[in-house]
């Protein structure tokens, strides 16, 4: 199983969406609330360049920007 991250904030919808979908397919992931982690909000930005949320990291190199259910599936082969 690839090592799934993924940068969130307490009152994003498409963030929620995103970690919902994880659970309904059972796959582990680790959170960062960039909220009150600028440590962890910052590393988003240098990956990313925005600040928008949510930004999942797989396998520590595939980076998707919002929910992109699609996408994570691809990646994910679920």
């Amino acid at each position: 199983m690839k090592r799934v991250e993924i940068y969130t904030t307490p009152t994003c919808h498409f963030c929620h969406m995103a970690k919902e979908f994880f659970k309904a397919n059972g796959i582990e992931y680790v959170e960062y609330d960039v909220a009150t982690d600028v440590q962890k909000r910052q590393e988003m930005v240098k990956v990313t360049g925005q600040l928008g949320v949510p930004v999942t990291l797989i396998g520590g190199k595939d980076v998707i920007i919002g929910f992109d259910e699609k996408a994570l599936r691809k990646l994910l082969d679920i």
